[in-house]
């Protein structure tokens, strides 16, 4: 089609600069952008004496911004009502969209495409990974232009895709809540006796690293905090030590166990629990950044235990025992004193069961949603380069 053209984001936009001078402001709100093209949000707001430099920059509605410290990050972004009037700083170029040649939708969704993010990033100049994209390089990026009235079109398809994966998400969120609500009323329910949590749980920490244990005949793979998050796994970068035969028995996982994260710089990482449940083959160990919470037979049950983890760390009863000031740690000692209210056996396996369901549930509604934003990657790309009809799309949504 020849009405479809091939040309630059400068024939498109224009750079703006709305100056606005500090001694001028009591306060200003500023305003950042989200990285992949995760949007401009209102960020803070600062009393204008807290702020050293001497003029910022207003940003309206419909303005493209970017980050130019972060273009790696394509950090690229449309200014909506709730950042519409912010002020931002002369890091984050500011431009407004020729009304008559392309829509602030389109380009937010050109901002979405893999071919956009590569070639900023190309175009970024220095040698740290915050190379800086300056406004020149910016505007030069091509890109591909439809008609304003197909621009509209392949924005309604998107945004109904859009749409769906925000209410997946907020299902999901609203359905997280309710467990979070439940999970502290039943797993620390105050009618039941509470004991220390070395009677109920087997709690142990990992071992040390060292440089001694870097080689050796036991090379075996290890979980350290990197690898755990709130209720997830990331095995992306599994490191391996030596662990010797008996070792490999005081620190080896077996599924159902509970590591949990006993220290953090970040306070919201102190106490982040996952349960491993032999995600890689026997023998894997832990490091001693991670706490193992065991069941004990008999006394306690492994989905019970994982649900009583989660709890610590949302209601912050692990943050609260932590020490320390920069880094906060848990420690075993001050782990085992814990109070736990524990049910009888078939109370924590009514429990858990009722919480593990409601986990599936939340779980497989964010696979739709993460099956949703793929379905709109591909989707967005067969709309640009043509490959799929838009009336075809338009049906599907």
């Amino acid at each position: 089609m020849s009405d479809w053209q091939c040309t630059t984001l400068g024939e498109v936009i224009t750079q703006v600069s709305r100056t606005v001078r500090v001694e001028d402001l009591a306060e200003a709100r500023y305003a950042g952008v989200r990285w992949y093209a995760g949007g401009v949000y209102d960020r803070e707001t600062v009393p204008a004496e807290k702020i050293k430099g001497k003029t910022l920059y207003r940003i309206k509605r419909g303005d493209i911004v970017y980050n130019r410290m972060w273009a790696t990050k394509a950090s690229f972004g449309v200014v909506k009502d709730d950042a519409d009037g912010c002020f931002v700083t002369n890091d984050f170029p500011v431009f407004m969209v020729n009304p008559g040649a392309i829509l602030p939708e389109y380009v937010e969704a050109i901002f979405h495409t893999a071919s956009f993010q590569s070639e900023a990033a190309s175009r970024a100049a220095g040698t740290t990974e915050r190379r800086r994209l300056h406004a020149r390089d910016f505007v030069n990026i091509p890109v591909v232009l439809p008609p304003l009235p197909m621009q509209e079109r392949i924005v309604e398809v998107i945004s109904a895709v859009d749409n769906q994966i925000t209410a997946l998400e907020a299902e999901a969120e609203a359905a997280h809540m309710v467990l979070r609500r439940l999970r502290a009323e039943l797993v620390n329910d105050q009618d039941v006796p509470a004991v220390r949590a070395d009677e109920v749980f087997e709690i142990t920490m990992g071992r040390q690293r060292a440089p001694k244990y870097a080689s050796g005949p036991y090379m075996t793979p290890y979980l350290r905090s990197a690898n755990v998050g709130y209720g997830t796994l990331d095995l992306s970068d599994v490191l391996e030590m030596n662990f010797d035969p008996k070792e490999r028995e005081v620190f080896g996982l077996v599924p159902g166990d509970v590591l949990v994260s006993e220290g953090s710089a970040s306070q919201s990482a102190v106490g982040m629990p996952v349960m491993w449940r032999g995600e890689l083959p026997e023998p894997i160990c832990f490091q001693k950044t991670l706490m193992r919470y065991r069941a004990i037979e008999g006394v306690s049950v492994p989905a019970f235990v994982n649900h009583w983890c989660l709890w610590a760390y949302e209601s912050g009863a692990f943050l609260d025992i932590a020490g320390g000031t920069n880094i906060k740690h848990i420690t075993a000692m001050r782990a085992v004193r814990m109070p736990v209210r524990l049910p009888d056996l078939a109370d924590q396996e009514r429990i858990a069961a009722e919480f593990d369901t409601m986990s599936e549930v939340i779980t497989a509604i964010r696979a739709e949603a993460h099956r949703l934003r793929k379905v709109r990657a591909g989707l967005l790309l067969g709309l640009l380069d043509r490959t799929i009809e838009i009336e075809s799309a338009e049906r599907g949504v």
